[in-house]
């Protein structure tokens, strides 16, 4: 019998796999609880981006905590106005939770997702041209007003 069998409270050593997945889930819902109940919006909640506070320009994530605000209350119109980048990466960081709590608990899950290098250069490029895009003239609609 191995030794991670004999420590295991009950039989399996799953369980330790099971202790992040358990941490990140309760951290996430304790995060999107406060997030729920506490209006971004409102000034003195929240710090302000350091980037937007240092340059006084917007980066990729500004308007993110207002869009995921948004989004937890329904207003997915809103929500696609403070960061649309949020809004599209909201289903796939979800995606990745359940396939995450799928192989822990032993169930069938997609396979892991190993993508090219061109794919994430790629991510990267999109990434950067959105952050210099919500701040040029003309390009507003990006900004997270």
């Amino acid at each position: 019998m191995a030794l991670d069998q004999r420590l295991a409270p009950t039989g399996s050593p799953r369980w330790r796999e099971a202790l992040p997945v358990l941490a990140v889930t309760t951290a996430g819902l304790a995060a999107a609880a406060a997030l729920f109940a506490v209006d971004p919006n409102e000034p003195g909640h929240y710090p302000t981006c350091p980037f937007l506070a240092t340059t006084g320009l917007y980066c990729p994530g500004c308007g993110a905590l207002r869009g995921i605000h948004d989004l937890l209350h329904g207003d997915i119109a809103g929500a696609l106005a403070r960061n649309p980048m949020t809004v599209i990466a909201v289903p796939y960081l979800i995606l990745a939770w359940v396939t995450w709590i799928l192989r822990t608990t032993g169930h069938p899950a997609p396979r892991s997702t190993s993508l090219p290098p061109w794919t994430i250069w790629l991510l990267l490029g999109v990434v950067v041209a959105f952050g210099v895009l919500r701040n040029l003239p003309g390009w507003d609609w990006l900004s997270p007003m």
